[in-house]
Formats: C-alpha cells, structure tokens, sequence
C-alpha cells in the first residue's frame, strides 16, 4: 500500500547509532544533507535557517532531539509563526534488527499536508530518500 499521508524511507549506515543520531540532531550539520533547507545559520539559539536548493526560498528549522530513543522532530516553515512539526529522523542501533552492531538504520519520515499537491509530495518524498544516500555517505566517510 502506498501511504497517502506519511513518507519514509530508510537506510543501513556503517556506524555506530550515536554518530548517525548526532548528525541528524545538530541543526547546522543538518545544513549538510538537507536539500529543503541547506548551508544553515543559527539566527538565534534553536532556531536555524538554510535556503532550498530547488527553489531558492528561505527555510526556518527547529529541531527536538531525544537522544535516549535517538529520535529528531523537526519543525519547519518560511517564518517563525509558520512552523509547524512536519519531519521526523529516528536511528535504530543495528542490533536491535539483527545486523552488525556497529552499524544502524536511519530512518526519515514526512507528513504531507492536505494544501501539497501531488507534483508537491511527490519532489519531497523523491528527495528525502536522496537525502539517505547524502546521510550515509556524510557518515562513512567520517569514519
């Protein structure tokens, strides 16, 4: 079944699970593989903004991380009083699905709103499972 309301998508990752979540966790380095919101400022404390690669416009990030579920909701929108929660990053450490200890599954996820059209959802679930190969390259590389 296709999922009209959420996208995900997912990837193994050759590193531990902590090093996965502190990439998605951190608001600048997520500047580095989030192509909806890319090359990040902090403009205040929590609050970061990046540009889109595809249209050019300015986006607002604020991110809640929860380190012991190793989860990251992200809020999103053009200006403080649009955001609105709409992304979500969650790691699962390797051993909990039985593959190497040492690696991990990262996990995005996306909730479409009724206003999206469907050429809309379509480039941003397109993208976010892009965005898994940036993920998983950032951090193998690291290693």
């Amino acid at each position: 079944m296709q999922d009209p309301f959420c996208h995900s998508s997912s990837i193994q990752v050759n590193c531990p699970a902590d090093l996965a979540f502190e990439l998605l966790a951190d608001g600048i380095k997520q500047g580095t593989w989030a192509w909806g919101s890319f090359n990040r400022t902090e403009i205040k404390p929590g609050l970061f903004q990046g540009t889109s690669v595809f249209s050019g416009q300015e986006m607002l990030v604020r991110l809640h991380a929860d380190a012991a579920r190793l989860c990251v909701d992200y809020e999103v929108g053009p200006t403080e009083e649009t955001m609105q929660f709409r992304n979500m990053s969650r790691v699962i450490p390797g051993e909990i699905v039985k593959i190497d200890p040492n690696s991990c599954v990262v996990s995005l996820f996306s909730w479409r709103l009724s206003t999206q059209s469907d050429s809309d959802w379509a480039q941003l679930s397109t993208i976010h499972e892009a965005e898994m190969f940036l993920i998983k390259g950032l951090l193998e590389r690291a290693r």
